[in-house]
């Protein structure tokens, strides 16, 4: 059975057992039985009901890929730790490919790549554009012919999913970024100091700094579809915001108009690009930044990992936990070959 449909706990860093017992309350329905003969003063468990309330689902989002995909593979080992905790949908905050190239024969190659790998999981996969993702116009021209529009919604057990474009306009390039980004993986293999050296310089460069302080503008066309998509579902038990930069940590006008359409609804924002996990608590909505899920560390902290993040949607709002992937493995034990994945910093200060 998924643990989806049987609430699990998952605590990071911990060996978490599931035993399906295919029983459950009386109260709920489910087959658990017993003979109460056997129990003349007392029984040796807590509760007989049993946190399996059919009104709950669960779904995991996944943070940022590339922007310097880390020689490891890390995202192609958590597409295997996925399926081992079965939620019911996985979705991520964007970046999946390098990108920044003009040649469609070249995108089109680093798609079929990350393709084949989500073509492994047991269940759907939602994107979210990513600045590598959809980069220039020839990157936007290949995201539509494979996956349509950059922002859609669609309605999961009564609670809605918002995926919007950051990258409406995409940003300027920085100079030289995709031979940048070839050298730095060649680096990771070759040459890991330097790389670590190199991202550094890269981070810390004027451009890179004053591209990330410019808030991020939403387009007229884009915030027309989330208000009639407001509109259209008033009454969902929860909505859930994906996009891939965080826009609320420098909000631009446009940001702010739709916090104002979402006032009084009650709502979570999820963003990436970063590379560094963050928690925001504003006026009483969270917003949370993923870390990555294999992409380069960008900055030291205890934001520095990668993880995935589980929600588990019940009628009290949102429950959301999140998952170290070292922390993750399967029934046959912990391989430490493979978990030497996990075991990174970021760039040096």
């Amino acid at each position: 059975m998924p643990i989806g449909k049987h609430r699990a706990s998952l605590l990071a860093g911990l060996c978490v057992c599931v035993l399906a017992l295919g029983a459950a309350s009386p109260s709920t329905g489910a087959d658990f039985n017993y003979d109460q003969s056997e129990f003349p003063t007392g029984k040796p468990w807590t509760s007989e009901k049993f946190n399996d309330d059919p009104g709950n689902f669960q779904f995991l989002i996944m943070g940022d890929r590339t922007g310097g995909a880390n020689a490891q593979g890390t995202f192609k080992l958590a597409i295997d730790q996925i399926n081992l905790l079965q939620p019911e949908f996985v979705i991520n905050v964007g970046d999946l490919i390098e990108g920044y190239s003009d040649e469609k024969v070249e995108l089109n190659a680093e798609w079929d790549s990350i393709d084949k790998m989500l073509g492994s999981l047991d269940m759907p996969f939602f994107r979210t554009p990513g600045n590598h993702d959809i980069a220039n116009t020839t990157a936007q021209q290949v995201w539509r012919e494979r996956y349509g529009t950059t922002y859609y919604s669609f309605v999961y057990d009564n609670a809605l999913f918002v995926v919007l474009d950051s990258e409406d306009p995409p940003r300027p390039e920085p100079e030289g970024i995709r031979e940048k980004i070839d050298l730095y993986n060649r680096l990771q293999t070759e040459d890991p100091e330097a790389a670590k050296k190199m991202l550094a310089e890269f981070m810390s460069d004027e451009s890179v700094v004053a591209g990330l302080a410019v808030p991020v503008e939403f387009q007229d066309d884009q915030m027309a579809f989330l208000k009639k998509t407001l509109e259209q579902n008033a009454d969902v038990r929860w909505t859930f915001l994906f996009l891939h930069e965080p826009a609320w940590e420098k909000p631009s006008k446009s940001f702010e108009a739709i916090q104002a359409l979402l006032k009084g609804r009650k709502h979570t924002f999820f963003g990436g690009h970063l590379h560094y996990y963050d928690y925001d608590l504003i006026d009483g909505v969270e917003y949370i930044t993923m870390g990555p899920t294999g992409a380069s560390f960008h900055q030291e902290g205890p934001g520095n990992v990668d993880h995935a993040t589980w929600v588990t949607m019940t009628d009290n709002g949102p429950q959301i936990a999140n998952i170290a992937l070292k922390g993750l493995f399967d029934r046959k034990g912990l391989d430490p070959s493979l978990f030497g994945a996990y075991d990174r910093k970021g760039a040096e200060k």
